[in-house]
């Protein structure tokens, strides 16, 4: 995590190095959760919430305008793809709200429900997660064909 703009996505190609960039992050924010309520680091917590949201609507621009398409195209799925937009806003929603806690407790505010942060961050990760096993299995072979 580096607080800088993420790289932008050009090609359906490109949906392999969004998968590694956002599997990365979901094990940067289970570390945060396995940490707490203590041993939560501050600074990664700034980092993290820094590069988020930008992260997310990077791949979700590229996923929408480029890769969701072509599979439609190819499937015929517009209702899959419907969901999945579906998913990407429910995805942002969450990651602000994820994003103004991690600043909050990377700006030194305590963590007033450790449980509660912890449940907040997990059901990120996983939803994340199991948004980008979705894609792997089904939209990438699509899309990608045999590259």
């Amino acid at each position: 995590m580096t607080g800088e703009k993420p790289e932008p996505l050009l090609s359906p190609a490109d949906m392999r190095r969004a998968h590694v960039q956002k599997l990365a992050l979901c094990h940067i924010l289970e570390g945060i959760a396995d940490d707490l309520p203590s041993r939560v680091d501050r600074l990664q917590c700034l980092a993290v919430a820094a590069d988020l949201l930008p992260l997310l609507r990077e791949c979700h621009r590229f996923e929408e305008e480029v890769v969701f398409p072509t599979f439609a195209r190819r499937t015929g799925e517009e209702d899959t793809v419907a969901r999945l937009k579906l998913e990407h806003l429910e995805d942002e929603s969450a990651a602000a709200d994820l994003g103004e806690a991690l600043l909050a407790y990377g700006h030194g505010r305590p963590i007033e429900n450790p449980e509660a942060f912890g449940y907040m961050l997990r059901a990120f990760f996983e939803s994340m997660r199991r948004h980008i096993a979705f894609e792997h299995d089904h939209v990438l072979p699509e899309v990608l064909g045999d590259q």
